[in-house]
Parts: C-alpha cells; structure tokens; sequence
C-alpha cells in the first residue's frame, strides 16, 4: 500500500493519458476544525470517480455535482485554477458535514498537465524529494527537487508543495512483534522491507507484500540507502544483528531509528556502541530505546501498537510528551513501588 497522495496523482495521470477530463483538489488553507490537512489532494474524474478526499464525503460529493452533473454531463469545464471555500457559514457547515467552525479553502486545477505529472511521478519513483509550484492566476506548474521535506505554502496567489516517495521502513528480525509492526506500516503506507540472516526464521514469515532480504542487517541498512521518508527498527534482540546496523542507520536521515529492548538492555547498547565503536552520548541522541509509547502493553500486538504509533507521531513531526515514554513510565511505576 502505497501514501494517498500518489495514488492521487498516479490516478490522475492515467485518467488523462486515457482521454479523461481530470480536475486536481488541493486543500489551501484551512480555518477552525478540518477534517483534512493543508495540502491533502484528491482527482476528480468527469464521470464522477473520486481518489483522495479533502473532508469526510460531503464536499466531494459536492465537487462532484458541480463539475459534472451541473455541466450537463459534459465533463469538467477547462479553465486557469480556481479557489473555492467551504463552510464559511454555520449552515455550510452543517450541510457539509465540517466541525464547529470549521472553513476549508480549495485550490482546483482543471486538466493537470500530463507531461508534467509523468514527469514528476519519474522523479517520486526514483526516490527524490520533489517540490511543485503552481501559479494560481496563470496555471502554470514547476518541478524542483530539495533535500528537505517543508511545509505545504499557500500565499493566495502561489501554491508550493513538497512531495516525497513513500515511506519506507526497514525491520530487522523476522520475529511475530515485526508480523504485527509490518501489518500496521502497510496499512499507513509504509513500503516494509524485512531483513534476517536467519533463514529458520524467514522461512515462517506470514506477512503479504513485505520484502525479505536473508543478508547481514548493516549491509542490509547501506543498500537500503535511509532518507528522510524512512524509518529503521531492530526487532531481533540480537547485538550482533542489532549494533551495527543501527550504527550505519545513525550515519543516515532516517527520521525514526530505534531498537526493542527493556531500559537495561537500552543501557547496556548504548554502553557497548560507546566503548566499542566510539559513540558519545551526542551522537546516540537519534537512537530510541525502549521504542514505543506507553500503553502497558504485554503481547506482541499491543507492543506493535505501542511502537507504531511513536512512529507515526514522528514522521508527522508531534513532540510527544514525556510522560508517554517508556522508560519515563516505569521509572515513575518504581518510584510508587518504592514509596
């Protein structure tokens, strides 16, 4: 399973290299409660087929019946991008479903230009960051590459978007806590990529559209080349698979590195990666352990739930609290022992 916004814009450009009219959403900017962020996207086709979405259903749905059905079905109307908003009245709000409050502007672009997309898709594909421009009053779009993923700009005249491969996430033992943590990476659009040495344990991998690599996890992490869209977790309990393929992790910008392990065994990795491998304290700051939140899980589904979700609030940049880390949990667990 792949992010939604390629699959937008993968859909989009093979509506049109069919022939079909196409009109590109992007929500701009947003006021109050929304249902979506700034920047998400959807394709409309002129019959009405829909990929994405910019609120729960109703706005599509409105979308849909005035670029299609209000045109006299005869698809949607060619014309420079257009702003239109929603929810600017309680009782738009009310009819379209938004929250209380809730006001979200949309950019349309009506019949994307294909050579354009193709392009920019080529380029996602082959794992580059890419940065789209459009000039709201004449249409026109341009394609950039960057080396950072910043945030989605909207200044009423020019639209700026940074758009990424997926996201990808490479495990490192092939136990049943990875089955659990590799099922919830697919359905959040993580490409997962597992590596084992150890045959015995491949062999009983269960999970669908994960990639096995049975080679050494270090020379696993340097093939795997981490980026910022990319995540690396060790789930082998094993220092010899673990250490140092977290170390060539750390070399990289991944933006999630982290072992599981209890605190002492956390410790004791940090110990061996300093007095063996040279490490500082400094240059560990990357390395979580214990991975996860804290939730008193206890089975490995809920541990997978735990760990994916201190995934997830990182790759969406959300400083979590203290309190919901592991170690600062049970330290306080301790401390109520003890008292």
């Amino acid at each position: 399973m792949e992010s939604i916004d390629l699959l937008v814009l993968r859909n989009a450009r093979d509506w049109l290299a069919a022939g079909e009219r196409v009109m590109l959403v992007t929500v701009a900017r947003t006021w109050g409660s929304s249902p979506r962020p700034v920047g998400s996207m959807m394709a409309l086709r002129n019959d009405g087929r829909v990929v994405g979405s910019v609120s729960g259903g109703c706005i599509e749905d409105d979308l849909i019946h005035r670029h299609t059905t209000a045109y006299g079905g005869t698809g949607l109307p060619q014309a420079r991008p257009q702003l239109v908003r929603y929810g600017v009245s309680a009782e738009e709000a009310h009819r379209f479903g938004l929250p209380c409050g809730g006001t979200l502007e949309l950019i349309l672009e009506f019949e994307p230009d294909l050579a354009a997309l193709q392009q920019l898709l080529g380029r996602l594909d082959q794992g580059q960051l890419m940065r789209r421009k459009l000039d709201i009053e004449t249409g026109r779009t341009s394609l950039e590459s960057t080396a950072t993923p910043d945030e989605f700009i909207f200044d009423g005249r020019r639209m700026v978007s940074t758009l990424g491969p997926g996201y990808r996430m490479l495990l490192i033992g092939a136990g049943a806590l990875a089955e659990y943590v590799a099922t919830m990476a697919q359905f959040n659009g993580f490409q997962v990529t597992l590596c084992d040495p150890r045959p015995q344990y491949l062999e009983s991998w269960s999970v669908a559209g994960v990639q096995r690599i049975q080679d050494m996890p270090d020379d696993v992490v340097r093939a795997f080349a981490p980026d910022v869209r990319s995540c690396v977790i060790a789930l082998s309990h094993d220092p010899k698979l673990d250490d140092l393929a977290l170390l060539e992790a750390l070399r990289g910008p991944a933006f999630y590195i982290g072992a599981i392990g209890s605190r002492r065994n956390s410790e004791s990795r940090r110990a061996r990666l300093i007095e063996h491998f040279g490490e500082t304290q400094e240059s560990l700051q990357r390395l979580r352990g214990p991975i996860g939140i804290y939730i008193g899980s206890k089975t490995p589904p809920e541990i997978a739930v735990s760990v994916m979700a201190e995934v997830l609030a990182a790759k969406n940049a959300v400083a979590l609290p203290a309190e919901l880390a592991v170690s600062h949990a049970k330290q306080l667990q301790d401390r109520r022992r003890r008292a």
